[in-house]
């Protein structure tokens, strides 16, 4: 659940996936973003997940026992500050029609987000470039992460490279508009009836799979009744 810091401030979380660093035009569409956020009285912390250890997950499931992914590597301090966040900004090249290995990878040990729903109540959006005209398929891919995990997604900024500096600087832009309508859209609990019907029908759906698994999954029942669920 979305909760402010003691000062009242909007906590924004940054995931930054492209493997170029400092040389990504993605990266610069989220320095954009976060300067955005800042404007409207953010506060700001930028991740960059190809500088840490994440390993690919392994379907033991322990997470859905225990809360927890028993894997030692960088995961858990990651998940634990995007948790901790109001909103979350996602970001990523579009890599061979995708978002690249190191954010699929962050996805794949999140089965437990999904399970307990446990960005409800936070709001994020996306950014993107890719070098051809196809933007729009990275930012669903980035947007439908942030939903099926229980959250909401205020839309997302994408370039297509081929189009030029000016498209870029036009994009770059929008990305500061969208990370300053992020806070407000958290200082105000926007509703978004759409999304929140795709919540609920969701959970409705994986209720019945939640109590198939009740002996194993105990970590996830305790979850589900804690928040009225079940």
């Amino acid at each position: 659940m979305s909760v402010c810091n003691k000062d009242g401030i909007m906590k924004i979380v940054a995931i930054q996936s492209s493997p170029r660093g400092k040389d990504s035009n993605t990266l610069k569409l989220l320095n954009a973003a976060l300067e955005g956020v800042t404007a409207a009285g953010g506060e700001t912390e930028l991740i960059d997940i190809t500088k840490l250890n994440i390993k690919y997950c392994t379907a033991c499931n322990v997470c859905y026992k225990t809360g927890v992914c028993p894997i030692k590597d960088d995961y858990n301090s990651v998940l634990e500050k995007l948790l901790s966040a109001d909103g979350i900004i996602w970001s990523s090249p579009n890599y061979m029609a995708n978002v690249t290995a190191q954010l699929k990878t962050l996805f794949d040990r999140s089965p437990n987000v999904t399970h307990e729903q446990l960005f409800d109540g936070k709001y994020g959006f996306s950014l993107t470039t890719a070098g051809s005209r196809d933007v729009n398929f990275v930012l669903d891919i980035m947007n439908a992460f942030m939903r099926i995990c229980g959250g909401n997604s205020i839309g997302g900024v994408g370039c297509a490279m081929v189009q030029g500096q000016s498209a870029m600087e036009a994009a770059i832009g929008r990305s500061y508009e969208m990370g300053r309508d992020l806070v407000e859209a958290i200082r105000e609990k926007r509703k978004y009836p759409e999304q929140e019907a795709v919540h609920k029908a969701w959970r409705e759906g994986f209720r019945n799979i939640i109590i198939a698994n009740k002996e194993q999954w105990t970590h996830n029942v305790d979850h589900w009744i804690s928040k009225g669920w079940m």
